[in-house]
């Protein structure tokens, strides 16, 4: 869900991907389902494991899965209390998805302020490479 909503909304400043400690098989029909609710389409989507996503150039993780990170980490951790809504009812998904969509937008938001220079309400007018969060 993430994912989706960081590349709907943010793809002018967050390059994208996500990954998992023991991803599952298919991206569940009900993740589909309350995804396409928001315009998100996910058919070309699927779960990965951590070693399919390097890490080298990435500027941020985003860990939902309520397991901690090593704290050694290359880069900054951030860690989102989202309860996964597998194996549960549509409106847990629903819940899980609108709290992980306004954690997104926050992000996003972040990162776009932090993008332009004090006092000025436009973005740089240099290239600035986009930050990477999964």
């Amino acid at each position: 869900m993430a994912e989706g909503f960081a590349r709907k909304y943010g793809s002018d400043v967050i390059e994208a991907a996500s990954a998992g400690f023991t991803p599952a098989d298919i991206v569940q029909p009900l993740t589909r389902k309350v995804m396409q609710a928001k315009n998100i389409n996910l058919d070309e989507h699927f779960p990965k494991d951590l070693e399919h996503v390097p890490m080298a150039g990435f500027d941020l993780i985003v860990n939902i899965s309520g397991k901690k990170l090593p704290t050694h980490m290359p880069i900054e951790v951030r860690d989102w209390a989202i309860e996964d809504p597998m194996g549960k009812e549509e409106e847990d998904y629903v819940v899980a998805r609108d709290q992980i969509e306004h954690l997104v937008m926050r992000l996003i938001l972040e990162i776009r302020k932090s993008n332009r220079p004090p006092g000025n309400s436009s973005p740089r007018p240099s290239p600035v490479r986009p930050q990477r969060a999964r």
